[in-house]
């Protein structure tokens, strides 16, 4: 059989599962080495970028997902019931990006960091399913663990953690900001 009609089939896996799904697993459907499934999903990777489609394969991690391309989202969110259509308050993005950034962390840190209560933003974090409880500190009274998910990368469309840009660039932003911004004094 050759790699499009592969492709096809990878293609219709993908679109029926509707998650990310582990390359070794679509080996082992296809009975094949995950070195031939990444390349046949590289060439489907490549056929997305050079056709005009509304979908793309994303990788998260070892995982690939097919997906809607982000320049067709305004479309797709109207068919969305209004109460899904919302956006993250300023204290829940601060509380992600410490999370982002120091995980895994407490609770307790992420306050310190924050300097305010933080029980809002996780929980509404927890509920977008962009954070998850990793683990417990073995400590007294063994707080927990917060981590970034992969829906966390899908969503913001980073395969893995390495590939988020680094605090220093955000830092050196800032400055230049403050640099040209007029003095308010």
């Amino acid at each position: 059989m050759e790699n499009h009609h592969y492709g096809a089939i990878i293609e219709a896996i993908l679109f029926a599962w509707g998650d990310p799904l582990e390359i070794k697993e679509i080996a082992k459907i296809l009975e094949m080495n995950d070195k031939t499934v990444q390349e046949i999903i590289k060439e489907l990777r490549m056929e997305y970028k050079q056709e005009n489609r509304g979908i793309e394969l994303i990788k998260v991690g070892n995982k690939i997902q097919l997906t809607s391309k982000k320049s067709v989202h305004p479309y797709i969110k109207k068919l969305l019931p209004k109460d899904q259509r919302r956006s993250l308050s300023r204290a829940t993005i601060e509380t992600l990006a410490i999370i982002v950034y120091k995980q895994p962390i407490t609770k307790n840190k992420i306050e310190r960091i924050r300097g305010v209560k933080c029980d809002k933003p996780l929980a509404n974090l927890m509920q977008e399913n962009l954070i998850y409880e990793k683990d417990r500190l073995n400590t007294i009274g063994r707080p927990i663990i917060y981590a970034t998910t992969e829906f966390f990368l899908k969503k913001f469309g980073f395969e893995n953690l390495k590939d988020l840009p680094e605090l220093k660039n955000f830092e050196e932003n800032l400055d230049a900001s403050k640099e040209t911004s007029p003095d308010k004094s």
